[in-house]
């Protein structure tokens, strides 16, 4: 991952993240792009000029206060029409930073963004295929390619998440078992089904 060099603090955090927290490159891009663009708000709010991310240094960190917080959000909310949970995850990547500045890199002595309240999220109703609608996607994959039938089969049969399935190997694969590394690097396994195996086979 490329971390840009002007800003020396969030790199050092995102190093953290990565080497110490084991956080996801996906997690860690969106840690890093919520926080510039919280940066790049606060900058052009007051004025400032910037052609980079230099002048995110420990002052400018210490003058930001919870305030500045709460009217980003209503940027985001108004102006960028961001739904709740971007907002929310915008919080929690705002509040693991100064999180860290304080407990971990001990760089500031009050950590203001704990005090940051997360918007309510609405309820969501799980979008999932009936079996008729699974049977239709399947017979249709068979008509194409087998590597096609084999994605959208194990897709199916195993449960995955489209991020997990888009980085499996084969060497995830030992006989009837497959091992998934998923959301913060947690490894699990799951047992292939007979038309999961055959499709592999293909």
């Amino acid at each position: 991952m490329q971390l840009d060099k002007s800003c020396p603090i969030l790199e050092h955090y995102l190093a953290y993240l990565l080497t110490v927290k084991g956080r996801s490159q996906n997690t860690i891009l969106e840690y890093r792009l919520d926080l510039l663009q919280f940066f790049r708000y606060i900058a052009n709010a007051r004025g400032l000029a910037c052609s980079n991310f230099s002048f995110v240094d420990l002052e400018f960190i210490r003058s930001i206060q919870l305030g500045d917080m709460y009217d980003f959000l209503a940027y985001c909310q108004k102006t960028l029409n961001a739904a709740p949970g971007t907002r929310y995850r915008k919080i929690v990547s705002i509040r693991q930073f100064w999180k860290y500045l304080k407990t971990k890199a001990h760089l500031i002595d009050n950590n203001i963004a704990q005090e940051l309240e997360t918007p309510k999220l609405p309820k969501r109703n799980a979008r999932i295929l009936t079996l008729e609608e699974s049977v239709r996607l399947l017979i249709q994959a068979k008509s194409y390619y087998a590597r096609d039938d084999c994605i959208i089969t194990i897709f199916l049969n195993c449960a995955l998440r489209s991020s997990e399935l888009a980085s499996l190997n084969i060497n995830q694969i030992d006989s009837d078992i497959i091992s998934i590394i998923g959301k913060g690097n947690k490894e699990r396994k799951i047992y292939l089904t007979p038309a999961a195996k055959q499709s592999l086979s293909k």
